[in-house]
């Protein structure tokens, strides 16, 4: 064990990721759990919900237990992704500050995208190369934070996570046959609600402080980073306003109001 490590640190210091050395097995060990979870999803899900699991067909089943891990990420991660920003000694210096804690919740996020790639890969036939790439750029966006790097800023992009769970549950309430019911109305008020807060109000506002503190230093900032996580930034904030209009429109076209019912 004391050779692994050996190798990894050398490796780490090699590739300019210190900090890394001190979470790798967060991450190893995240991957396992995401795996873990899965399995477990596969053997009760359908104890559970055996009237909805009789219909499945396909990658239907595998899709559910997919969506489960999110699930356990998604809630997870935000709760981590809060702690983060109430972190006092890090807001001290919010481009370069290190924080095991904080580090800590990367590493679990980091493992999940591991695992989201292979499963990305593993089922590209149902899943597009989209997840593919969105999973290799969330690894990669993480990853690069172990110089460290934007430690207490990442927590923005954790916090997107916030609407994940409610948008999980009202996947799960269609396979459930609660299409269009009250319940799911209230899911789709709080996933709507969440996410505007979350990834646009939060995210554009946070994001700017980002890019006026790393400018600020901008001369001890790798060129490599500033066009990574620019094209990273620029391209979430993109898709969470064109995603925040298309949920919009799902919940119009799913609840119509009562002038557009009588029309």
């Amino acid at each position: 064990m004391i050779m692994i490590q050996d190798y990894v640190d050398s490796l780490c210091d090699t590739i300019g990721l210190p900090v890394l050395k001190y979470h790798w097995q967060v991450i190893l060990l995240s991957t396992i759990l995401c795996s873990v979870i899965f399995e477990i999803s596969r053997c009760i899900s359908p104890i559970l919900f055996p009237k909805t699991f009789q219909f499945f067909k396909g990658y239907t089943p595998t899709n559910w237990h997919v969506h489960v891990v999110s699930t356990f990420h998604s809630i997870l991660i935000t709760v981590g992704s809060i702690s983060i920003l109430l972190d006092g000694e890090l807001a001290k210096n919010k481009v370069f500050g290190y924080s095991a804690s904080a580090m800590t919740i990367y590493s679990i996020s980091c493992g999940y995208f591991i695992w989201d790639v292979v499963m990305a890969v593993r089922y590209i036939k149902y899943q597009g190369i989209s997840m593919v790439c969105h999973g290799v750029a969330g690894f990669i966006v993480i990853f690069m934070g172990y110089r460290p790097f934007i430690n207490y800023y990442g927590s923005i992009f954790l916090l997107y996570e916030a609407s994940t769970p409610f948008l999980n549950i009202n996947w799960f309430m269609d396979k459930l046959g609660w299409t269009g019911s009250k319940l799911q109305l209230i899911n789709g008020v709080m996933l709507i609600s969440v996410f505007f807060m979350a990834r646009i109000v939060f995210g554009l506002s946070m994001s700017y402080y980002l890019w006026v503190e790393i400018y600020a230093v901008r001369e001890m900032v790798p060129w490599s980073y500033f066009v990574i996580y620019g094209v990273a930034n620029v391209v979430t904030s993109l898709l969470n306003i064109y995603w925040f209009g298309l949920m919009l429109r799902m919940l119009r076209k799913r609840f119509p109001s009562s002038n557009t019912k009588k029309a």
